[in-house]
């Protein structure tokens, strides 16, 4: 993995998800990442990123064994119509999400991912 530059302006430097379904976060991450014109950026046996956000498996070395509780992110999108192809692509990947307009994804670990 390259060396990263520092950017103002961004509070965080990054995010690790753990998920016990690898293949499903690979699957829906992919397709909502593509909608936002963020390709990803690699991938191993047990994990993946995309620019700040690693997702790793539940039993990958880094996740000690736990999977990601609850929690709530929303990407960028640049306008209106990303919005709308986030909230589509999301609506492709998995089974269920909400009719709100800011494209929030209800996931089925009862967690959410939104663009706005």
């Amino acid at each position: 993995m390259e060396t990263q530059q520092l950017h103002r302006g961004r509070l965080i430097d990054h995010l690790q998800l753990v998920t016990p379904d690898l293949e499903a976060s690979r699957r829906f991450y992919g397709a909502v990442l593509e909608a936002l014109g963020v390709p990803i950026g690699g991938e191993a046996e047990r994990f993946f990123w995309a620019d700040e956000l690693f997702v790793s498996a539940v039993d990958s070395i880094a996740a000690q064994g736990r999977a990601t509780g609850r929690c709530h992110l929303a990407f960028q999108a640049r306008d209106r119509v990303m919005v709308e192809a986030f909230h589509k692509a999301g609506l492709a990947a998995e089974r269920s999400a909400s009719p709100w307009k800011t494209a929030s994804i209800l996931l089925p670990s009862g967690s959410s991912r939104k663009a706005a």
